[in-house]
């Protein structure tokens, strides 16, 4: 036994004094579980370094004690300083994590790609500023319920270029000024949530990029005219405007989704849209051409006139949404199942206006259409989207 150890002992001391890092680093990554990893850094102070040089997340969870939020900071200042190349980083739910435990990411920390900032309150446009001297080649930011202002958001827009992905759900300071400023800024932005953002009316999206694909505005202020830039770019494949807050039964603006930008659009969510009208149902029907989910859930205004027209140009479309739809009638469940060839799901629940009898005359001639009653997204269209800020 003590020969063993002898000869392991020897071993270490050559590989300590031989090796280079970028070899100890190699066998590092061979390491199959969390043991031999731990292990191989308690070794010595050099194999700890190459440890900690390996690591590359570090997701903290502080849901298990709340009442030593105060203590985090430090923490996390530590830890930061001893794992410097980090591409993901999420700090959700330190709600009193203050701007100065985010100063070591001030140092070029090129390597970090991914950061959530989810609930942390106390973040402002000071953490901003600190992120955008050292993270410049960010790609993932999430700062949902951050107490940022437009001022921040320009800091980033203007030194990480490579944003793709950004979250800045609830931030209610944040206006079309600053979103102006990210979609002009960042190029390659890919996936934007701007739900409950009071401020946003959309027109800040004037400009942006043909790589934003997916966009979430659920429960926003948007106007006719935010409608109008937020399709401008002509990319969108997911767009979610369920629950809209500022379009009245004058004119609901919600035509501009079919105009010409309009042709690689996939999944659309207009649930709770209730003044929508059958001229825009129609526009939105023929100006989407590859539209393959639809909700319209509690959209009353939709009448025969906006069914027939889904009927007959969503000829694409595989799920659709039409629960409580209180002027669908059996004509329009007729229609769509005349038209929309390829419809392979039905969620329909509540519609006062189509009978039993309506029903069982669709499901005779559409037997492989599957009628649901819950009322739920199935996310056909792009579902690692949704998993890009967990």
């Amino acid at each position: 036994m003590c020969f063993e150890l002898q000869r392991m002992s020897n071993l270490i001391d050559w590989t300590e004094s031989c090796l280079p890092d970028d070899c100890l680093l190699l066998i590092h990554q061979k390491l199959q579980n969390r043991d031999d990893r731990d292990a191989f850094g308690l070794t010595c102070k050099r194999w700890l370094h190459i440890q900690n040089m390996a690591r590359t997340q570090l997701v903290f969870d502080f849901s298990f004690n709340p009442r030593r939020q105060q203590e985090y900071p430090q923490y996390i200042q530590r830890l930061l300083i001893r794992f410097p190349y980090l591409s993901k980083l999420s700090l959700a739910g330190c709600t009193d994590l203050p701007d100065s435990a985010l100063t070591p990411l001030m140092v070029s920390w090129s390597s970090l790609k991914y950061l959530s900032l989810y609930c942390c309150f106390n973040i402002t446009d000071a953490g901003l500023s600190l992120l955008s001297t050292g993270c410049r080649n960010l790609e993932t930011l999430n700062v949902y319920r951050c107490n940022i202002t437009d001022a921040g958001l320009e800091t980033i827009a203007g030194s990480c270029h490579i944003l793709k992905n950004v979250n800045l759900s609830n931030c209610s300071s944040i206006t079309d000024r600053g979103l102006n400023a990210l979609c002009n800024g960042c190029p390659k932005l890919y996936a934007l949530i701007i739900t409950s953002c009071k401020g946003i009316t959309g027109t800040g999206l004037k400009g942006s990029p043909p790589t934003l694909t997916y966009l979430e505005a659920e429960t926003c202020m948007l106007s006719s005219e935010g409608l109008r830039e937020a399709m401008s770019g002509g990319g969108l494949q997911y767009l979610n405007l369920s629950h809209p807050r500022n379009l009245s039964r004058h004119g609901d603006g919600l035509g501009h989704i079919g105009s010409g930008y309009a042709q690689r659009l996939r999944f659309l969510n207009l649930r709770m849209c209730r003044h929508m009208s059958d001229e825009s149902a129609s526009a939105i029907a023929k100006g989407c051409p590859v539209l393959e989910e639809w909700n319209l859930a509690i959209c009353h205004g939709i009448r025969l006139l906006g069914w027939l027209a889904i009927g007959s140009n969503c000829k694409k479309l595989r799920v659709l949404h039409v629960n409580r739809c209180k002027n669908l009638c059996n004509q329009g469940l007729n229609a769509l199942r005349v038209g929309c060839d390829r419809l392979e799901v039905l969620y329909i629940h509540g519609c006062k206006g189509v009978t039993n009898t309506g029903l069982e005359i669709f499901r005779m001639y559409r037997f492989n259409v599957e009628l649901r009653r819950e009322e739920c997204a199935t996310m056909l269209i792009i579902p690692c989207v949704a998993r890009l800020f967990l």
